[in-house]
């Protein structure tokens, strides 16, 4: 099938099992083309194509509410309600989006990059739709790996309280970007192998009750008999218990199964669990057999070998090196632990794992739980590292708050894809943890300029015993400096001087420097002599440098991939106020204030202002300006 002509998914409703199942291969056959060529969420999106065109054919989208949990595996959907011809640039910039976007489509009820958030939405729609009396159905499709989430347990919760009318799709393929981990995805390994219920006892009480006399008391002596049985074998008593029909497991590939089931479950009053068994990958050997989430969401790769489009010899990555700096340090210190939110492959923690499994704890997708269990093990003089994507740190901002910074616990965070992250776009772009982090009492917050460095800040927040401390660290590869073979520690809120200068200071920090340094070099050429200022601790400021700057008169401008509002440049110029520096030239450049898309980081940092040539141009700005204050005073 052309699947480029395809306007909407109505014409679903009149295929066969047949035609669905070659849909299916033309469908996984597009997948696996276009992703080789831009990446993207291979796995997931292939795992559940069947169940996609099924939920497509029962329901009527947009009047019917298909909500995806996470949303990276949309892209079947995508392709069913008319945006085919859009998949050459996926999550490219000013291209589709990896993940739902309300504005590309009115099927696209809701728009989500993070975990467990689905459950909550869909109680929402079908609220507003209860109070205004429509009749439309609302489904939620969300994985097993995604119920570690607090939030989707609080929203089973209240479902099931409420009984809610609605269709709640647990695609359950056993992996979230890892292998899923804890005892909800035990409980679900039982589920897989206890076999249907829910049909087979509707059918045995249909039966009885036609029996004459006596059929309706006999239906409901074996009810309790059958109720009693499945409290002995069957866990799906834990979804029914609170409240909800469990249908399942259903095989998610097999079109009459999910039909079956799926038309059973719309047909059914209240909160109803299909639990739906997929294998992430499927049809694509190499995702296929994958078993550590290489092929969750992989950049581009050769399709008849699977071998990854990589560079030769890359630098190594900043995940890596803060990885093998912990390990290292772990040998020499017994109080290092490290605590990760599902990340244990993202944030390249295997090789820790190996080296010391009973001190590396998967929490699945916990960002709250695993910063409270770290301020916990903190209090016993362990040294907890939780290693956290800063996107996903957001979802933990009451315990760093309550319980680690409240009680000046000393937890040490790795915050991984701090700055912009490119292809997965708004949900994931790390730059607002230094906004929120600079604003809580006892936090200390660092960067590094380049692999080296990181290496030293990994090893100054293992030996700070003070309080809480973040290291953020950028999305990556390294730049390919020289390692040094011994570690130091810097000491806490000083800064350096990269380059000297005379005529104005830049002060930035993470991979910025780097363009700050070209800015400079620029502007010597045009006899500007500009001083760059790596301020590697973010908070606390190296109030001594900034003093001195001060009383130069030098103008400062601030440069940051995070998010301006709060962040490092208000700090400077909120230094600057409080000390009584008020004829201080300072501008301030940064991420503007609106959530950024996706798009190579490159183009996104020349869409928003912030390359050589920016800087260049706001030094020129400033210095004019100083003149023009030094003349008024």
């Amino acid at each position: 099938m052309d699947l480029e002509s395809i306007q909407n998914p109505d014409f679903l409703k009149t295929y066969s099992v047949k035609d669905m199942e070659a849909l299916a291969q033309d469908i996984r056959q597009f997948l696996i083309e276009k992703l080789s060529v831009t990446g993207g969420h291979l796995g997931p999106n292939l795992g559940v194509v069947e169940l996609t065109l099924t939920l497509h054919k029962l329901f009527d989208s947009p009047k019917d509410k298909i909500i995806w949990d996470v949303g990276h595996q949309s892209y079947v959907h995508k392709i069913l309600t008319g945006r085919s011809n859009q998949f050459d640039g996926i999550r490219q910039f000013h291209g589709m989006c990896g993940f739902p976007k309300r504005r590309e489509s009115e099927h696209d009820v809701w728009e989500t990059g993070h975990s467990s958030t689905s459950l909550s939405a869909a109680m929402g729609m079908a609220t507003a739709r209860d109070i205004k009396g429509t009749d439309d159905h609302v489904i939620a499709v969300i994985g097993d790996g995604a119920l570690t989430g607090g939030m989707a347990l609080e929203a089973l919760n209240h479902i099931g309280h409420e009984q809610t009318d609605m269709t709640i799709i647990l695609n359950d393929n056993e992996m979230s970007i890892a292998p899923n981990v804890g005892a909800l995805n035990n409980m679900l390994g039982r589920l897989r192998t206890a076999g249907k219920y829910q049909r087979v006892k509707d059918d045995v009480e249909l039966i009885m009750k036609k029996i004459p006399a006596f059929g309706s008391r006999l239906a409901s002596a074996a009810e309790r008999v059958k109720d009693t049985f499945k409290y002995m074998f069957v866990s799906g008593m834990f979804f029914e218990e609170l409240g909800y029909t469990y249908l399942g497991p259903v095989n998610g590939h097999d079109f009459e199964d999910l039909h079956t089931s799926i038309q059973y479950a719309k047909k059914t009053k209240g909160p109803t669990i299909v639990h739906v068994s997929t294998q992430k990958g499927k049809g694509y050997k190499p995702a296929e057999t994958d078993s550590v989430g290489t092929w969750h969401g992989p950049g581009p790769y050769k399709i008849e070998s699977g071998d990854f489009i990589k560079p030769v010899d890359p630098p190594p990555a900043y995940s890596q090196v803060t990885s093998d700096t912990i390990e290292a340090l772990a040998h020499e210190d017994d109080r290092i632990v490290v605590i990760t939110p599902a990340m244990t492959v993202g944030s390249k923690l295997e090789k820790f794992r190996k080296a010391f499994p009973d001190r590396l704890f998967d929490v699945g997708i916990a960002e709250q739980h695993a910063t409270t269990m770290a301020a916990g093990l903190a209090t016993q003089a362990m040294k907890p590292v939780v290693s956290i994507y800063s996107t996903f740190m957001q979802r933990a901002y009451d315990q760093l708050v309550h319980d680690v910074c409240r009680q000046n616990l000393n937890v040490f965070f790795t915050v991984d894809r701090s700055g912009l992250v490119g292809a997965d776009g708004e949900t994931h772009q790390g730059v607002f943890d230094v906004a929120f982090l600079r604003s809580l009492p006892n936090m200390v917050i660092m960067m590094g300029k380049d692999e080296n460095e990181l290496r030293q800040l990994v090893n100054t927040g293992i030996q700070y015993d003070e309080g809480p401390i973040a290291l953020r660290l950028p999305r990556g590869n390294g730049l390919g400096v020289p390692m040094d073979n011994d570690l130091q520690t810097f000491p806490i809120g000083q800064w350096e001087t990269l380059r000297e200068g005379t005529d104005l200071a830049i002060l930035s920090f993470g991979p910025m420097l780097q363009t700050a340094l070209t800015a400079a070099k620029q502007l010597q050429s045009e006899g500007v002599s500009a001083r760059v200022i790596n301020a590697r601790f973010i908070k606390p400021l190296d109030e001594q440098m900034l003093q001195g700057l001060a009383e130069t008169g030098m103008p400062v401008l601030t440069v940051e991939e995070s998010i301006l509002q709060g962040g490092f440049g208000s700090a400077v110029l909120e230094y600057f106020h409080q000390h009584g520096y008020h004829h201080q030239q300072v501008k301030n450049m940064g991420i503007p204030d609106r959530y950024i898309e996706h798009g190579n980081v490159k183009d996104l940092l020349k869409e928003i202002g912030l390359t050589d040539q920016d800087i260049v141009r706001e030094a020129k700005w400033l210095l004019p300006k100083t003149q023009e204050t030094k003349k008024a005073h």
